[in-house]
């Protein structure tokens, strides 16, 4: 849902949005008495689920409520595949007290204090995790950087990214991650990170992600992305999206994964990976009003 409504102090708006999952994978058995309210046994499908994703109410330039980490929005997510996170660069869900500020000459900023989410990112104490970001935007494309404080584990991450607008047709970008991790490598904490902090999730210090979208008409785009890491995770995304009438978009990915080298063990491995080489594919409907 979205209102939004001019005040003496600025626009004031809300928006909230909550999403529901039926991934329908293998699953679990049930016996008929752990699952199943009805008792039945059988495979019980496994990723499924709904969550409050955003809840949020902003004044000017001031927001307060649950939305996405600064660190993640105010850069830009990495290229327009759906799985754009095989080489993760940044956590989202996050209650955030948050103020942007845009001058109107193309220079805009951001400063994020943030809770976290999750067992290791969620915070510990009074503290909260602190985001910056200053971004400079042009008709060619832009330039971005964001930093962060963990208060958790004490580290610091940051990113820069460049967009370029190279033709009508043809947009591009190359962001680069690197982050402290001292911290979030020491096993005897209370809380193995196992490497991968709220902010700074990919492997080691630094990652690196590109790609670009090119535009064969107005209804029909190829997105390429492609991701790297410290620990030699490479992550490779590409799709086709087609817009069947305003509205209706079909896209089609197909996408690669290469666990790397450096890793602790597979529980450190993004998304808990078994094998070396994943290959995966998608098939979205969606329904834009």
């Amino acid at each position: 849902t979205w209102t939004g409504q001019e005040t003496e102090l600025g626009t004031l708006k809300t928006y909230t949005e909550y999403r529901i999952n039926f991934g329908n994978s293998y699953g679990d058995y049930d016996d008929g008495h752990t699952i199943a309210a009805n008792g039945a046994g059988g495979w019980q499908a496994r990723n499924k689920g709904s969550a409050l994703e955003f809840a949020w109410i902003q004044l000017g330039g001031l927001r307060v409520g649950a939305d996405e980490s600064a660190f993640d929005t105010f850069i830009g997510y990495a290229g327009n595949v759906i799985n754009d996170t095989i080489v993760p660069y940044g956590n989202f869900q996050t209650n955030v007290i948050q103020y942007y500020f845009d001058a109107g000459n193309g220079l805009s900023a951001v400063v994020s204090l943030e809770e976290g989410s999750g067992e290791v990112g969620t915070i510990d104490s009074y503290v909260p995790h602190v985001v910056g970001g200053l971004k400079y935007t042009q008709g060619w494309g832009a330039i971005t950087g964001v930093v962060s404080y963990d208060s958790n584990y004490e580290e610091v991450a940051g990113k820069v990214r460049l967009d370029v607008n190279a033709t009508n047709e043809l947009s591009l970008f190359l962001m680069a991650g690197y982050g402290t991790d001292d911290n979030l490598n020491d096993h005897t904490n209370n809380i193995d990170a196992l490497g991968r902090g709220f902010y700074k999730q990919w492997g080691g210090n630094w990652a690196l992600w590109g790609g670009g979208t090119y535009k064969f008409n107005e209804k029909t785009s190829f997105n390429l992305q492609a991701s790297y890491d410290d620990w030699k995770d490479i992550g490779v995304a590409a799709n086709v999206a087609y817009t069947v009438v305003p509205g209706l978009t079909v896209t089609a990915e197909v996408d690669w994964q290469q666990v790397g080298q450096k890793a602790f063990d597979n529980d450190s491995a993004w998304v808990l990976a078994t094998k070396k080489n994943n290959v995966g594919g998608l098939l979205r409907f969606q329904r834009d009003f």
